[in-house]
């Protein structure tokens, strides 16, 4: 029996599942209509629609948007905070900023705890890690016991400086579990041992609160897998570009949030060193938004300043994804000072755009697409069939009619505000952090990723756009590229200058004790486990850090400081050698490899494609005869000019004039803006 793995990768229109054979690398596709009510119902039902054989799944990989939803709808059990007396309004006094400094009418949301839950105890831990207040216990006890007749379903403890010393936590902890043993406890020294008291103490938050909601989805699916036949564990992505196993899942629930996204990112990553381009830039384009990543030098960008809801960080390491307004349903609208505007409202899956038959008359991206002749008439191998004239309609009522253009000239206007909008985003995540997008290939994904992704590189002066096999369902992909993956730090915070070799190997050895511990715990062997460390450092007095690569024996700390001026000179264009350097934080990423099925690779024979048919398309208000192509009769070593478009069951890539394209040794199209 040929043995498969299995990725899913549950979107708010449709839930993508890749099947892979581990013989040959073969992957096939299904896709099935996602049960927002129960997000696990979409996977049984594509588990039954694709005919998969769980006894013979040798792999069960699954991004999750549960943790994220909770937060985003506040669908989350009552939970409660336990702090050091006088500390309790911590996360609601938070930095005292707001997202939008201009608006004073608009409020930062409501902490995930409320206040009348948010209970202390008297404690005291000094800066130092000296415990100058012992933990009243029988105070404790009183408010467990409170905390019991409330019936919360999990706890957040979270003390003064227990990052430096976390005694008083964990027999809070103790003392909790003594009288609430099925209760979840999150304490913040294990959750997030850092400085910086509203982020350790939101992180914790987020963490509590998602416990029940995680651990029971996580359970169930576990459970019809099992019964299904699949024997092995069940691997949950997280948002640092890894996995855990529900073993896990349990401690650091809130690792999870922010799942969804990382598969696209990790997808594009691999992508893109696979067809030669280290330095890439994921651009997935959906339905309502559109998600940028970036790697550089084949390594993912990562970033500990991330939230669900603003004001509430969540600082486990996570991949950089920016997200925006933008896609296929994104509606054209005009401002009150009269200019064209595109999203971030957006028609969704329903009624979808005007062309979807469904009542909406507002023009979106997807009726300006139709209209123009790049989309055709069926999406989803026939499954959404879409009408021209409706799409006309809105067009004419929504753009042409009021800015008085012709159809054509309002449908382009309609596609490169929203080209203009992305390439925006594409900016912020590389001009801004020092990155040149000419030294980039850009990897075109999502349902309509490869329908703008040409447009956009041009815009920047990307010189390569590349569109994998299956664009529509490469998030699911990126679920199988993963390994077990965990992430480690503590603060260490020192002057550079002072600091041995010695003391930064021993607490390095110190918590990669932690980390194989972890990965033990996991079934991960120990010839199977890769410990990669880092240091974050800053120039002294500041307090926003840049983290830098560390050897795996620490014999030198002025290599480090050397590598942390190159990267603040990559990052902010300057460095100060002259400047003291302080150390902030030491961190470790604990990866247990899983050994992963070869992509197919076919044979080069380079020759002309032909095309199945012709179609009028505009570009630049001009009607061309553009060729067009069916994405599964081109082979390896096809080429053609533009204009084309290229049609599959999951996505349709357009290709501008004065564009080529190839189809490469692995299936993807290639694209040259240059022509």
């Amino acid at each position: 029996m040929s043995k498969t793995r299995v990725a899913v990768d549950v979107g708010g229109t449709f839930t993508d599942i890749c099947i892979m054979d581990e013989e040959s690398g073969a992957i096939r596709i299904e896709k099935t209509a996602s049960t927002p009510h129960d997000p696990m119902q979409a996977i049984l039902n594509g588990i039954e629609q694709a005919k998969i054989d769980l006894s013979a799944v040798t792999m069960f990989s699954h991004g999750t948007t549960v943790a994220t939803n909770a937060l985003i709808t506040r669908r989350i059990p009552r939970t409660a905070m336990i702090c050091t007396q006088g500390f309790r309004d911590v996360v609601e006094i938070r930095r005292s900023n707001k997202e939008d400094l201009w608006d004073t009418y608009k409020d930062v949301a409501k902490p995930y705890v409320p206040r009348r839950d948010r209970l202390t105890a008297l404690e005291r831990v000094e800066a130092d890690g000296k415990v100058m207040v012992p933990l009243d216990e029988a105070g404790a006890r009183r408010v467990a016991e409170v905390l019991k007749k409330r019936e919360v379903k999990s706890v957040a403890v979270c003390f003064m400086n227990s990052y430096v010393n976390g005694a008083n936590e964990r027999r809070m902890r103790d003392i909790l579990k003594d009288i609430m043993p099925e209760v979840p406890v999150s304490i913040s020294c294990e959750v997030m041992p850092e400085i910086f008291e509203h982020e350790r103490f939101s992180t914790t938050m987020a963490n509590s609160v998602c416990a029940p909601v995680v651990v029971d989805y996580v359970s169930r699916l576990g459970d019809k897998l099992a019964e299904g036949g699949y024997a092995r564990d069940l691997l949950l992505l997280h948002s640092g570009g890894g996995v855990m196993t529900p073993a896990s899942v349990k401690e650091f629930s809130a690792r999870l949030a922010g799942s969804g996204i990382a598969a696209g990112a990790i997808a594009s990553r691999f992508i893109g060193n696979l067809c030669g381009f280290p330095n890439s830039i994921g651009f997935d384009m959906g339905g309502t938004s559109t998600d940028v990543s970036l790697a550089y030098n084949g390594e993912p960008r990562i970033t500990k300043d991330w939230y669900i809801e603003y004001g509430y960080p969540i600082r486990f390491p996570s991949i950089e994804v920016l997200t925006i307004g933008a896609g296929g349903g994104s509606l054209a609208w005009r401002d009150e000072g009269g200019s064209l505007r595109n999203g971030p409202q957006s028609a969704g899956a329903y009624p979808g755009p005007a062309c979807y038959k469904n009542g909406n008359r507002t023009a979106t991206n997807t009726d300006a697409n139709v209209v123009l002749g790049r989309l055709g008439t069926s999406l989803a191998g026939g499954k959404i069939t879409l009408d021209p004239e409706l799409a006309t309609e809105a067009v004419q009522e929504t753009v042409a009619g009021p800015f008085n253009m012709s159809l054509h000239q309002a449908a382009e206007a309609i596609v490169a505000v929203a080209n203009s909008n992305m390439a925006n985003a594409v900016r912020l995540l590389s001009i801004s952090r020092g990155y040149d997008p000419r030294d980039f290939a850009l990897v075109a994904f999502g349902g309509a990723g490869a329908l703008h992704g040409a447009a956009v590189a041009r815009e920047l002066s990307i010189p390569t756009v590349i569109v994998p096999p299956n664009p529509g369902v490469t998030s699911a992909l990126g679920c199988l590229l993963v390994d077990v993956q965990h992430d480690f730090s503590d603060s260490f915070m020192t002057n550079a200058s002072t600091v041995s070799p010695d003391e930064m190997e021993a607490a390095f050895t110190k918590m990669e004790a932690q980390a194989v511990e972890r990965l033990t715990h996991e079934g991960v062997a120990r010839e199977d486990m890769t410990l990669m460390r880092s240091v974050e450092m800053m120039y002294a007095g500041q307090w926003r850090s840049l983290s830098v690569s560390a050897p795996a024996k620490i014999v030198s700390v002025s290599d480090l400081v050397e590598g942390f001026h190159a990267e603040h000179e990559r990052e902010f264009n300057f460095r100060r050698d002259e400047a003291p350097v302080a150390i902030f934080r030491i961190a470790i990423k604990a990866i247990g490899t899983v050994p992963k099925a070869d992509m197919p690779k076919y044979e080069l024979r380079p020759h002309k494609a032909e095309p199945v048919s012709r179609r009028k398309v505009w570009f630049d208000a001009v009607a061309h005869e553009a060729a067009i192509y069916e994405r599964e009769k081109l082979k390896a070593g096809a080429a053609f000019e533009g204009p084309a478009i290229v049609e599959q069951f999951d996505s349709t890539t357009v290709v501008p004039p004065g564009m080529s394209a190839k189809v490469d040794a692995y299936m993807n199209i290639l694209i040259s803006t240059k022509g």
